[in-house]
């Protein structure tokens, strides 16, 4: 049974520097890649992150590229989420790509975990 289970996000002040963790269960870790997403109310959901666990090429989106990384430990995946902007509210995913690499697309992921709501105060 394949489980995703993002956590770690609340409230924050603008310029906070918060850590997401997504547990993983059921795959077999090395062989994936794990993708963060955010959405915000009334909007698409869009990539923020990606890790691929299996050669540790990492994705970006422009928005994020110099604030957040990502890093893995024992079938753990964090996002390290730095100088926190209003913008950057959203609710959090995390998901498992089908193969060792993920990148932005979503149609590349095919387990995702709940959610976790981030959100910045001016």
């Amino acid at each position: 049974d394949v489980q995703l289970q993002a956590s770690g996000g609340g409230l924050v002040q603008t310029g906070g520097s918060p850590r997401l963790s997504c547990v993983v269960s059921g795959l077999a870790f090395d062989a994936i890649a794990i993708g963060w997403f955010r959405q915000v109310p009334g909007k698409e959901r869009e990539a923020v992150s990606c890790l691929s666990i299996y050669d540790g090429s990492t994705y970006f989106a422009d928005t994020v590229k110099g604030r957040f990384t990502i890093s893995s430990d024992n079938a753990m995946v964090y996002l390290q989420m730095n100088n926190l902007k209003p913008e950057d509210t959203a609710v959090y995913y995390c998901a498992s790509a089908l193969g060792p690499y993920g990148g932005s697309s979503e149609d590349r992921y095919r387990y995702w975990g709940q959610g976790t709501l981030v959100t910045v105060s001016s």
